[in-house]
């Protein structure tokens, strides 16, 4: 029977669903080839919070639909992303007694397990424990302690907790559709897989994901989690701005940010004037493109000096020779990492899914740094590296009732249909 992975990835902008069926080569590696993509414009979301379960759950739908008609097959489970300002993270240690003298994976886990035993905020629940390093009968600084003789395991574990409410929501608006929720897997970390290579993740890196409605950062040191937070500002931010200072509908601002857009102002003509039409007129009016782009970057250099803060109080500022990748739709705008370089006073670069991965069949439009999550949790479904405990959320039979089979049902009956 094919072995299948799925991914669904609920943004603030969009909803996208992948499915891929893994394959293995003579030597025993696996991979991806994708199946089928879909994609819906997000409804109910906001900063990465459900907000409407029922528009959310049609967005979903809608994707998920496309998805299963362009694979012509269901998705019965998926790997589904979260972020937003209700994410956490905090770092704990464990310790497993080695009975046995040697080390195993079930070592490891009861010391994970025991590094997870935290008290945590009212409404908060742990939805990964990810292990940064161990130490072995006291010789710290061990990333592979698997197999190694022992007495005493302990590990320094990276915890990243959400709000019950959130996760509870967002599970709930995917198992209506009749999808089982694998993992709930932290966005910046899905993104990491897609965007990042080995050498950035050992020498130390910050990945930084600028989706629609926040700011996701990760920081990988020694190919080990160090650091995460997600910022409460996002590409919306920007089209918002735009928006304001034109005094223009939001979708005529995010149009003008996609087309004339531009990080550096400097780099815009002076004369150069865009059209547009903006409330209260009937007839277009032109406006200063650089004028345009001076509102992007003011909002731009607030992002990145607000990732400034964060990474100097997490204390890696300074440890990121790497310096910093830069992915999420935002990044697409034109001389973002020449601002970046500029703030950060780091290496800068964009990353996007590349064919570097363990994934054959991506599209062009899917090796855009836009599809870094969507494509990050595919691969996040593909490998499980023993060093990490991941919570699988099950869902009451009374939260989605008669709406788990009816889903699934009505979008087969629409693939059916010709067209």
């Amino acid at each position: 029977m094919q072995e299948i992975v799925s991914a669904i990835d609920v943004g603030t902008t969009k909803v996208c669903a992948l499915m891929a069926a893994v394959t293995h080569d003579s030597l025993g590696g696996m991979a991806l080839q994708l199946l089928g993509a879909g994609e819906a414009s997000s409804r109910g979301i906001r900063r990465g919070v459900v907000m409407n379960v029922t528009e959310a759950t049609d967005a979903i739908a809608a994707a998920v639909e496309a998805c299963e008609h362009d694979a012509g097959q269901p998705m019965s489970s998926a790997y589904v992303g979260i972020a937003g300002s209700h994410i956490s993270a905090l770092t704990s240690q464990g310790m497993s007694p080695i009975g046995s003298g040697s080390i195993g994976n079930m070592e490891m886990h009861r010391a994970l397990e025991a590094a997870q035993a935290i008290v945590l905020p009212q409404n908060q629940d742990v939805i990964h424990t990810i292990a940064r390093s161990w130490t072995v009968d006291g010789q710290a600084h061990i990333f592979q302690p698997l197999g190694m003789t022992a007495l005493r395991l302990e590990v320094d574990a990276h915890i990243v907790t959400g709000s019950r409410t959130a996760m509870s929501n967002l599970v709930q608006c995917v198992a209506t559709n009749g999808i089982d929720v694998d993992e709930l897997v932290l966005e910046p970390l899905a993104s990491n897989k897609a965007v990042l290579t080995p050498d950035e993740r050992k020498m130390g890196v910050a990945v930084v994901d600028i989706g629609g409605g926040t700011t996701d950062i990760a920081v990988f040191i020694d190919d080990a989690l160090c650091y995460t937070a997600i910022l409460d500002v996002g590409g919306h931010h920007l089209t918002n701005d735009v928006a304001i200072g034109l005094h223009a509908p939001f979708e005529t601002a995010e149009d003008l940010k996609r087309r004339f857009g531009h990080a550096v102002p400097e780099r815009v003509a002076e004369d150069e004037t865009v059209w547009a039409t903006v409330f209260g007129e009937k007839s277009e009016r032109s406006f200063s493109r650089q004028f345009i782009c001076q509102i992007l970057a003011a909002r731009l250099e607030e992002i990145c000096e607000l990732v400034h803060e964060n990474l100097k109080k997490s204390g890696y500022r300074n440890k990121l020779p790497a310096g910093i990748v830069l992915t999420g739709g935002s990044s697409l705008l034109p001389g973002i990492s020449e601002l970046g370089r500029d703030m950060f006073t780091l290496p800068v670069r964009v990353g996007s899914p590349s064919s570097r991965l363990p994934i054959t069949g991506l599209s062009r439009a899917l090796q855009s740094p836009t599809y870094a999550t969507s494509v990050g949790l595919l691969l996040w479904g593909l490998h499980d590296d023993g060093f990490s405990i991941h919570r699988r959320f099950e869902v009451e039979p009374a939260m989605v009732h008669s709406g788990e089979w009816v889903g699934q049902a009505t979008r087969w009956f629409k693939n059916l249909l010709p067209g």
